[in-house]
């Protein structure tokens, strides 16, 4: 997911062809490094917050996490999470009308005590 203003690839080359300086390439070659690490540090949020989410839903005082939350910590989509829960593999306990994962029993099922 690049953004719309960094130049492609296609327009550096097209602007160090016309130019044909090496000032102009090595530019061109710094302004391509720097949308390059554009993406990267766009992808790499996603995963610093993936990594605080999980981190923040362990270290709270809750006992007990959503389904959904179990799957987000578990790598998995929420639906996939749902089925593995009726399913019986990933443990539940019902409060009322809501289905709940004990924290514990999701860490022993993944190996973490």
């Amino acid at each position: 997911m690049t953004a719309m203003n960094s130049p492609t690839t296609h327009q550096l080359q097209t602007e160090r062809q016309a130019s044909g300086t090496a000032s102009t390439s090595t530019t061109a070659r710094q302004r391509l490094a720097a949308s390059e690490s554009e993406a990267e540090a766009e992808q790499d949020p996603e995963a610093s917050s993936a990594t605080t989410t999980v981190s923040a839903l362990l270290s709270d005082d809750r006992l007990v996490v959503s389904v959904a939350e179990a799957g987000q910590l578990l790598g998995v989509s929420r639906a996939f999470a749902y089925e593995l829960a009726a399913r019986g593999e990933l443990p539940t306990i019902r409060l009322g009308r809501r289905v709940v994962v004990p924290k514990v029993a999701l860490l022993a099922m993944v190996g973490i005590s």
